[in-house]
């Protein structure tokens, strides 16, 4: 097999691979560039050629791409990206635009920051949409590399730490965070719990019957961590995945739970409830909007950025103390 020459590549062949990589169909490909399905088969044809690798291979309805595909794609959309904007800038007018932007959150974060957001599409942005997506994960970024959002907000302590880490040994760091707000978590029970009266020590509430937030189902969370830390350990009983469904659970049972202090202003039900510290510490909650370093100059996207912070500083100067 001749090495690849890149000064005679076709670079309209990397469109068409950004295409099929993207639908995962010849047709649907075709479709997107104006092109006719033999022409993108000849392409898609071409490309393998020069790079010696079949690239995508059917599987079942649609197209299965092969390793090689997969480790390349990422690098060809943004340097497509790039080049277009380049080529091609944008300014991102709000009151003109008809964008539609994803957000990944959970329930809490979005309680905080979609009215805001909504006020602000109201009066800047009227064409502009915007869609939440469950947040399901404490690391969002293959959610952003795979553009299957465009945001994610949340706590992301572990990520954090991964990326100064990498930033620290000199390493390029794919994706770029802002600090949106910062809280804490407090213990959570109905308001005529026997544990609601009297001081709550670590050894009552590791005894009591626990409901644990996991957006990824998994019974052991940042809770759990401090506690094994500790030698200690609780009991959970059942597992959600929404904070608004574990604060309506608590209310009408014995079960404690954990919810950030800020969230349980906004359920609806904060009358029903008892707030108290947790018995041990841990550490502080850092809300951040993390994003990929694709977008980072896109005007679009700073606009977006900026909504969600400004939407931020608008919840928590609204909330007393």
């Amino acid at each position: 097999m001749n090495p690849l020459n890149f000064r005679t590549l076709d670079l309209n062949l990397l469109r068409v691979f950004d295409e099929v990589m993207a639908e995962r169909s010849l047709t649907r490909a075709a479709r997107n560039l104006s092109l006719t399905q033999p022409a993108v088969s000849n392409a898609l044809r071409r490309l393998r050629d020069a790079l010696g690798d079949e690239l995508v291979q059917r599987s079942g309805q649609g197209m299965a791409p092969t390793p090689r595909a997969l480790a390349l794609w990422p690098v060809v959309r943004e340097a497509l990206q790039q080049l277009q904007e380049s080529l091609a800038p944008s300014t991102f007018v709000a009151a003109e635009a008809s964008t539609t932007f994803v957000l990944a959150m959970a329930d809490a974060t979005a309680a905080e920051l979609i009215p805001g957001l909504t006020d602000l599409l109201e009066r800047e942005a009227p064409g502009v949409s915007m869609r939440v997506v469950p947040l399901t994960t404490r690391d969002p970024r293959k959610l952003l590399d795979e553009e299957a959002c465009d945001l994610a907000v949340g706590y992301f302590p572990s990520v954090l730490a991964d990326l100064t880490a990498r930033a620290q040994s000199g390493e390029a760091q794919p994706f770029l965070h802002q600090r949106l707000y910062d809280g804490e978590y407090v213990c959570v029970m109905r308001k005529d719990h026997p544990l609601a009266s009297g001081p709550l020590t670590l050894s009552r509430f590791c005894a009591a019957r626990h409901l644990l937030v996991s957006f990824s189902g998994r019974p052991y969370g940042f809770i759990d961590e401090s506690l094994a830390s500790l030698r200690r350990q609780r009991h959970v009983v059942l597992t959600v995945n929404q904070f608004f469904t574990a604060g309506r659970v608590v209310a009408n049972s014995n079960l404690l739970t954990v919810l950030p202090r800020h969230f349980v202003s906004v359920t609806g039900i904060a009358g029903e409830l008892v707030l108290r510290p947790l018995p041990f510490k841990v550490s502080p909650v850092h809300v951040d909007a993390l994003w990929h370093r694709r977008s980072q100059q896109r005007s679009a996207h700073a606009w977006l950025r900026q909504a969600v912070l400004q939407a931020a500083h608008k919840a928590f100067s609204d909330q007393p103390g």
